[in-house]
């Protein structure tokens, strides 16, 4: 108990640092609500003259980009700190201390989340249920699971995040990687375009990564497109590769650390 209390003002903490300055804190809204306009105006003239664009309507169109948008500031940024650490040398510090290092940044990195919903989520569903026209889960069980998946989605995304960060060992900067990497999780993961206007069969490669995961499931959950047991089957999935990834993390961890000690001494 004493080690959740620790990870607990660990994520307060970081919620208070990230309120700490006003100005940066409401200026990512106002770019937030900025992006939201760019994407309002260019799928309108996309749609001009149809009527739906692959299966999607606009309406469906703009909730699914307007909600991809949401959840794509919320899978990554974890690694970041990780990475700084290891290249400041800061690193050997935190290994002396008494808690797990990768559960400290999660705890951290949730704060951080939190502080962003604050700042960016709410207020961009409340613009884009006015200006956009949003519209909302068809009933509480799509609400529900919508929710499920977003998390295991933010998991997924984190702990994908962790394995760049912990690269650092090795490449000391990751700054190709990261550009890499985000590049990759737009592109596959949905948050670009939906993944149902892709050709076929870059779908059925898809269902064999873990990038929808992150985005596209989630979203689908909320729209509609997936429903019933195969909503369900999408969130085993997802814990399936989260599990998975956590596993993996931790190999990759627990093989670093042991190169800090042959070389450290």
């Amino acid at each position: 108990m004493s080690l959740l209390r620790k990870y607990w003002e660990m994520l307060k903490v970081q919620i208070k640092l990230e309120t700490s300055y006003a100005a940066w804190y409401w200026a990512g809204t106002f770019a937030i609500i900025v992006k939201l306009c760019t994407v309002y105006y260019f799928w309108t003239a996309v749609y001009e003259n149809k009527e739906t664009v692959g299966t999607l309507s606009l309406s469906n169109m703009l909730t699914y980009m307007v909600v991809a948008m949401l959840l794509e500031q919320y899978v990554s940024g974890v690694g970041n700190n990780l990475a700084r650490m290891i290249k400041q040398g800061d690193i050997a510090m935190e290994l002396m201390k008494p808690y797990h290092l990768l559960d400290k940044l999660v705890a951290m990195d949730i704060g951080q989340k939190i502080s962003n919903s604050i700042r960016t989520t709410i207020p961009m569903l409340l613009f884009a249920t006015w200006f956009v026209g949003n519209t909302l889960p068809q009933s509480l069980e799509s609400f529900a699971l919508f929710m499920i998946s977003v998390v295991l989605g933010i998991l997924i995304g984190t702990q994908l995040d962790l394995i760049i960060g912990i690269l650092a060992f090795w490449t000391v900067n990751v700054w190709g990687l990261r550009l890499l990497r985000d590049s990759i999780i737009q592109f596959c993961s949905g948050a670009l375009v939906p993944l149902s206007l892709y050709p076929q069969w870059f779908q059925e490669i898809s269902m064999f990564l873990p990038f929808q995961s992150m985005v596209y499931i989630p979203v689908s959950i909320y729209t509609g497109s997936i429903s019933g047991t195969q909503a369900y089957m999408a969130i085993a999935t997802q814990f399936v590769w989260f599990i998975f990834i956590a596993i993996l993390v931790r190999f990759i961890w627990a093989f670093a650390i042991r190169k800090i000690t042959i070389f450290g001494g």
